[in-house]
């Protein structure tokens, strides 16, 4: 479904609709509840001009529309270490001295540990992201949980079986992004499934009164409530410190403070190339006849493929190739595998880069228009952790559960992998240029 319908002149427009939609620790800029919520100048000359293929060495090539390409490029893995916190009770004649937790033996231990491992390899290998397990380590005292601050490890899993508060406050301390696990059903029953809400969490009152844990960081039983979490710490730390190169320079919305909240909470690093200097590389290479040629039969070859048409010039579609090319060269030159345009409204040299950014989220590198500082760095979190294309839209007023999206750089990828129809349009505020009407499938998240 599109956003508007033809226009009286039989003008198509560019828009689209869709829908696009963790944990982490308490640190300077966003915590673990915000992150959901919540420049270096890079000159460019006429002397790099020579490099035009260099993108192409640099992650991915951003020509091959036909490839499935990798969601992402760039990511870091989530490194995981589970830690197996328990303690051995001691017979007491004539008092209490065996508390609810089932691993009651050394034995017990070492087999609840290879139970811990095994499962979280066979949740692992299915994951559909980079994530790695460091063995399971056992914890029973305060001084074993503090020696795990110095290790590697994003997230901290931590399997409550048994010990007490102490050892428990302990490790979440030694955490850079805490979990907690306890067992009902699915195995031997842990301790902490019946003392980790009243005697944790809210320290025997009323209200949740930790500092930086929640009920909602305590999973029960389910593999899977663990693996959504890591997820979305694995969107978390491939957004932090994300270089982003920004044509035209970052900005906001009706948010002029937006890019300097992006480096503080996000650490984003934006690499800023000043329009004249775009305009320039656009300029040099129409006059570089091979890679114009090189553009030409990209577009030609793009154009002349199932579910593609075109309602607009096919000069337009070949400066869009153009513009890729250069947004790709100046990615690989920075290191970076994000690119946003700022003052896009008014093309670049005459060319809208609408199509462009289009064909970089489909190559699997990330790419949002107007250099929106507000919304770019939540579009980067929902890029990684659903591991698809995700791109800058503009919502409607939602009505009997209904909300539109519109704008005109709509992937043709929207499940990361398959290339759906899609007419080749112009800009429709500007009515020049080409941009994507994605007709995607209903029913299409």
């Amino acid at each position: 479904m599109t956003s508007r319908q033809k226009d009286q002149a039989g003008k198509t427009t560019a828009s689209m609709f869709g829908w696009a939609g963790g944990a982490g620790e308490q640190r300077p800029g966003i915590g673990r509840r915000e992150f959901l919520q919540a420049g270096v100048v890079f000159s460019f000359s006429g002397a790099a001009m020579s490099a035009w293929g260099g993108a192409c060495a640099f992650g991915a090539s951003l020509s091959g529309e036909t490839e499935t390409p990798d969601m992402q490029l760039g990511a870091r893995e989530l490194v995981v270490q589970p830690a197996l916190m328990y303690s051995i009770p001691q017979r007491r004649p004539g008092r209490s001295w065996r508390n609810w937790g089932s691993l009651q033996s050394e034995e017990d231990v070492q087999k609840e540990a290879a139970r811990i491992q095994q499962e979280l390899k066979t949740l692992f290998s299915s994951a559909g992201f980079s994530i790695r397990a460091l063995p399971v380590a056992k914890v029973a005292n305060p001084k074993e949980a503090a020696a795990l601050k110095e290790g590697q490890a994003d997230a901290l899993i931590i399997y409550a079986a048994g010990g007490w508060t102490d050892t428990l406050s302990a490790l979440v301390a030694a955490a850079k992004w805490p979990i907690i696990f306890v067992r009902y059903r699915s195995g031997p029953y842990y301790l902490w499934h019946e003392i980790i809400d009243a005697r944790f969490l809210r320290a025997h009152t009323d209200h949740y009164s930790h500092p930086s844990l929640d009920i909602n960081d305590v999973v029960v039983d389910d593999n899977d409530e663990i693996l959504w979490r890591l997820r979305a710490l694995y969107g978390l730390k491939n957004v932090l410190g994300r270089r982003i190169v920004c044509v035209g320079g970052p900005g906001g919305w009706a948010a002029p403070k937006a890019p300097e909240l992006a480096r503080e909470r996000f650490q984003l690093d934006m690499v800023t190339v000043p329009i004249p200097e775009i305009n320039a590389m656009i300029e040099a290479g129409r006059k570089n006849e091979q890679l114009m040629a090189q553009c030409r039969q990209e577009a030609k070859r793009y154009l002349g493929a199932p579910g593609v048409t075109l309602r607009t010039t096919e000069e337009a579609v070949v400066e869009a190739f153009l513009l890729k090319k250069l947004f790709a060269d100046l990615m690989a030159r920075s290191q970076a595998f994000a690119v946003t345009v700022a003052g896009c409204m008014g093309s670049y040299a005459g060319i809208m880069p609408c199509l462009t950014l289009t064909l970089t989220n489909d190559s699997g590198y990330m790419a949002y228009c107007e250099g929106d500082f507000v919304v770019i760095p939540s579009g980067m979190l929902m890029h990684f952790i659903s591991g698809k294309p995700t791109y800058f839209c503009n919502p409607t007023i939602p009505r009997k559960g209904r909300m539109m999206f519109a704008h005109c750089t709509a992937p043709r990828r929207m499940d990361g992998k398959t290339l759906e129809p899609v007419e080749i349009v112009t800009h429709y505020e500007s009515d020049h240029g080409a941009a994507t009407h994605v007709l995607f499938r209903k029913g299409q998240l």
